[in-house]
């Protein structure tokens, strides 16, 4: 790795860093697996590796990608706490990288303050996406908590606003009104002025079960 790639970072811990193993990897190799311990720093430098884990449902969701220049927050997260993997890191296409060993990489980053601004910046910018992803799968799974919200009240007509609806949910009023509306146009529901009335209780059950 070219270590000017780390802006600032000071000669002596640019020799020590340029000491760290480079390593190859195959496209569909397996980098961590949840429950492994995390032994190394790894710094990408060609190629593309996913990171994703499996729901609760059964389905695979993808965290985020680590690309050429990039590092991945899990596993510094692992090396800050001493935990193991609860993710897996699978490459996506062949993958070449340095791997700092956790004695160093917890050498440099209590000698080098470029070495620690490296790690810390790469570790909040990946953050953010992942704040940016939990928003947006809370978001989405939204439309089934209030599909069964709808069905299990069907019958009679629903004489509640969308921010008492949003409430229930835990939800902005915003999204509820959203989808309210994409319910309506999809014969869902019916929106009178002071009411919202279930038109198809079936289907919104079955959406609530992700069908």
């Amino acid at each position: 790795m070219d270590t000017q790639a780390i802006p600032g970072l000071e000669p002596a811990s640019a020799a020590r860093l340029a000491a760290a193993r480079p390593v190859a990897l195959n496209r569909g190799q397996a980098v961590f697996q949840p429950g492994q311990a995390c032994a190394a720093f790894l710094i990408v430098t060609a190629g593309s590796v996913k990171v994703s884990t499996v729901t609760s449902s059964g389905r695979e969701l993808m965290l985020y990608r680590v690309g050429p220049g990039e590092t991945c927050v899990l596993t510094t997260a692992c090396l800050l706490a001493g935990a193991d993997y609860d993710a897996e890191g699978m490459t996506e296409t062949e993958v070449e990288a340095l791997a700092v060993p956790k004695p160093l990489f917890e050498e440099l980053m209590a000698e080098s303050p470029a070495f620690r601004r490296f790690v810390f910046s790469s570790y909040g910018v990946r953050l953010r996406d992942l704040i940016g992803l939990v928003q947006d799968v809370s978001q989405r799974q939204v439309d089934r908590r209030l599909a069964r919200f709808l069905a299990e009240r069907a019958g009679a007509p629903l004489a509640l606003t969308h921010q008492e609806i949003a409430t229930e949910l835990g939800t902005a009023r915003e999204v509820v009104s959203r989808l309210l509306k994409q319910f309506a146009g999809e014969g869902l529901v019916e929106i009178e002025r002071r009411s919202i009335v279930v038109a198809a209780p079936q289907r919104l059950a079955r959406l609530a079960e992700g069908l």
